[in-house]
């Protein structure tokens, strides 16, 4: 009796499996012509807000018994089928390619903008130590026109012994000190448990090297819609630079920021190895904006001037430095944070160099 029923129940699956091939196929044609309308009119194939938009209407009528996630699961696996189907052959076309978007990303915030005919220059301490350490370095930034602060608040180190960062207390200090001069906040966050909570206190998400290759961390990111520098890893390929910042924003965050922070090769004058021949290279494979950190590539006060006058002659859309009220006594990259007079001397010689682009005179 119970094999009949086994066998009855089977005939059924095979039907259903038949109901639902030709299903599938159906979409596949739909999917495959949709696709060349986008290619004739260059359109990126992959759409991942509208992908969100059919996954949340998807789990919304989903009345069981799968779960939410498994029915995610399974059309998303849909999707990058009929994906491939609609790309030519080969590797899928990079959303963050030139070929997927031709002009320039430039991502605006709070008047800022960040790529496109203009200039940023970042700019703070290593680690956020104090609320006056803080509040002394944004009043420098300020008198020096630049509009956005870093601090490190969560400090991945070589070692478990070193400074590791204030964590939320150092988040707050470093908002309050950039609403007290009005300027933006850049922070590295490194646990994804942690990036709800710390948009709050910043306005761009860092995800630092060592952290290029957490893809968790990447893809929580990308969830979210808060801009975010990546930075270089310290070994990584720029393809494979390019393809952690495809995982944030295949993601639906389309506000990336690519930062060439130095590799590792053997030389041992600089702290690592200024890649510059990355920044025409990155601006003509890819759209996004992008910047060069150079006190971690060279780890060196006297080059960072001409280093970041470098930089922007290659393309960059912009310069990260570090700085430091009192540099000796800095918990953490003492050697290469500027004091205030050197930062102030820093600033006026990367703009009086002509590279710096600026919609408005220099005073």
């Amino acid at each position: 009796m119970d094999n009949n029923r086994i066998h009855e129940l089977r005939e059924r699956l095979d039907g259903i499996n038949g109901e639902l091939l030709k299903l599938l196929s159906e979409r596949a044609s739909i999917g495959i012509e949709i696709g060349e309308i986008k290619k004739s009119e260059g359109l990126p194939f992959h759409d991942p807000v509208r992908e969100n938009e059919m996954l949340d209407r998807l789990a919304a009528r989903n009345e069981g018994p799968f779960e939410d996630a498994v029915i995610r699961h399974l059309f998303k696996e849909i999707f990058k089928a009929t994906l491939q189907l609609q790309q030519p052959a080969g590797k899928p076309q990079l959303l963050v390619s030139r070929k997927s978007k031709t002009e320039d990303t430039i991502i605006r915030i709070k008047g800022t903008a960040i790529g496109g005919s203009d200039s940023v220059l970042v700019a703070g301490p290593c680690s956020v130590e104090s609320a006056e350490q803080v509040m002394e370095v944004a009043a420098s930034l300020k008198r020096a026109g630049v509009p956005v602060i870093r601090g490190g608040a969560f400090k991945p180190r070589t070692s478990p012994y070193d400074f590791q960062g204030l964590g939320f207390e150092g988040l707050v200090m470093l908002k309050e000190a950039a609403d007290e001069f009005g300027l933006l906040t850049i922070s590295e966050i490194v646990d994804p448990r942690h990036l709800e909570r710390a948009a709050d206190y910043v306005d761009i998400i860092q995800i630092g090297a060592r952290n290029m290759h957490n893809f968790e961390l990447l893809k929580a990111a990308g969830d979210m819609r808060k801009p975010v520098l990546l930075k270089r890893g310290l070994a990584a390929t720029l393809d494979e630079f390019l393809h952690a910042a495809e995982y944030i924003v295949s993601r639906g965050n389309s506000e990336v920021m690519l930062i060439e922070r130095g590799i590792r090769t053997y030389e041992k004058w600089t702290r690592n190895t200024l890649d510059i021949s990355a920044v025409p290279i990155l601006k003509q494979q890819s759209h996004l904006p992008v910047l060069v950190d150079v006190s971690h590539s060279t780890g060196r006060k006297e080059i960072m001037a001409p280093c970041a006058k470098a930089a922007l002659a290659a393309g960059a859309d912009g310069i990260m430095v570090e700085v430091h009220p009192n540099p000796p006594a800095a918990l953490s990259d003492a050697d290469q944070q500027l004091d205030i007079g050197e930062f102030e001397q820093f600033v006026r010689e990367v703009k009086a160099s002509g590279l710096y682009r600026q919609s408005v005179p220099v005073s």
